[in-house]
């Protein structure tokens, strides 16, 4: 018979317990304020770059037309790539239709070069008046922002004035648009986003915005941003740094590798010192609500038939290899890259769909199960679902529980900012 009797009398167990509450409140309170969990919202597939000379109203539907008609032209190709499978090609189709691009950002910095003063203060004026029309007809997408030149010294008075010019022609005198967000490439010390806190403070107290509404992502494209100089992970002191505001760490491929001293044919999202990089922003994210980009790939798909296909599969291979990888955003550079951006993302999901729904449908109604799946787990799988019903990969029949329970599994708030379920 087990002994079921409580501790002797000797140990006051309901005054040890107060003792420990009371020892351990600081940490408690620090671990709730530094590690809140995931944000609420949909997190966007890809981030599409456009210099921002070149963006223009209509410039969204430009690009999915360009993306329809680089699949028109070589759509047996692509078909074979995707092993033949004629549902996902037109669901890619359906996608580049409705909405080919889910976060844009108008570049300012590499893609864009260092101008005459003249020259890109107009360039602002310009691109925010068009991101404001698009907003306003309905033709943006559901996220967007801009990426100004770094806080280097050599650029930093630049950067901040375009920053400034921008969003000052963008709001005129109302709020942010839902959705924006800026991106501060470049950083180095985590002094740099301290300045980027006081810098977006100081902005919406001019400009009238709402304190704490801007918010930014931070571009981690120099080992500094890795490996500080006293040996510690700066990347995550720089996230706890950012007051709240950051939401998210974007991999920088071409110059992170370059500052590690990679040949020019060598650099890739799959080098070893990416993958470095990579798993440490991860751990340096997980638990703050900051979300994770992979970078880019240069090799895009025009030219002949045979460059076409080599940089199809190029792609379709290392989009797959980023979402197994826990990295569900990258970059896009041009049009012809999204048909192989939706058709990997989507062929992700619902490749994982049966396994995952039959999973948590047994783990939801308890059931017994060849797999003894634990709530974290659960939690994997909710969350799993959730994004291949937010890009469109899943249909919420097919993923057996609405949008709002699988967020309560995912410890997801709402979009209210309610926290999921516990377990």
């Amino acid at each position: 018979m087990s002994d079921t009797r409580g501790p002797g009398p000797a140990l006051d167990l309901a005054r040890l317990t107060d003792e420990l509450d009371t020892r351990l409140a600081p940490a408690d309170a620090a671990l709730a304020r530094e590690f809140p969990g995931e944000r609420p919202g949909r997190q966007p597939v890809h981030t599409v770059y456009v210099p921002a000379d070149r963006f223009r109203p209509g410039l969204v539907e430009e690009y999915g037309e360009a993306a329809l008609a680089a699949v028109d032209e070589h759509e047996a190709m692509l078909l074979e790539l995707l092993d033949g499978d004629t549902g996902l090609l037109e669901r890619v189709r359906v996608k580049l239709a409705a909405e080919p691009v889910e976060d844009l950002r108008i570049d300012f910095e590499d893609g864009y070069g260092a101008r005459p003063d003249d020259e890109d203060d107009a360039d602002a004026r310009a691109a925010a008046t068009a991101l404001r029309d698009s907003i306003g007809d309905g033709t943006a997408p559901p996220f967007h922002g801009i990426r100004f030149k770094s806080f280097e010294r050599p650029t930093r008075h630049r950067g901040l004035r375009t920053l400034a010019i921008f969003l000052e022609t963008l709001t005129g005198g109302g709020p942010l648009p839902e959705g924006f967000v800026i991106t501060l490439p470049k950083v180095t010390s985590v002094d740099q986003v301290e300045a980027m806190v006081h810098a977006a403070e100081r902005v919406e107290s001019g400009l009238g915005l709402v304190p704490g509404s801007l918010r930014f992502e931070l571009q981690i494209e120099t080992p500094q941003s890795i490996l500080g100089p006293d040996g510690t992970a700066l990347v995550a002191r720089m996230v706890h740094a950012s007051a709240g505001r950051c939401t998210g760490l974007h991999y920088g491929t071409y110059d992170y590798s370059a500052f590690c001293g990679i040949a020019a044919g060598h650099q890739s999202l799959e080098h070893p010192v990416a993958d470095h990089a990579k798993a440490v922003m991860q751990a340096a994210a997980a638990g703050t609500g900051v979300r994770l980009s992979d970078g880019s790939t240069n090799v895009l798909p025009v030219g002949d038939a045979a460059q076409v296909r080599a940089a199809w599969a190029n792609h379709l291979r290392l989009v797959r290899r980023s979402l197994e990888r826990g990295y569900y955003q990258g970059w896009d550079l041009h049009p012809a890259q999204m048909p192989t951006r939706y058709a990997a993302t989507f062929a992700f999901y619902r490749g994982g769909l049966p396994a995952a729904a039959e999973r948590l449908r047994t783990y939801v109604g308890r059931q017994s199960s060849g797999i003894l799946d634990e709530p974290a787990t659960a939690r994997a799988l909710a969350d799993f679902l959730l994004r291949g019903l937010d890009c469109g990969a899943v249909s919420p029949e097919e993923a057996g529980l609405d949008a709002g329970r699988l967020a309560a599994l995912a410890h997801r708030p709402d979009r209210n900012g309610t926290a999921g379920e516990g377990g």
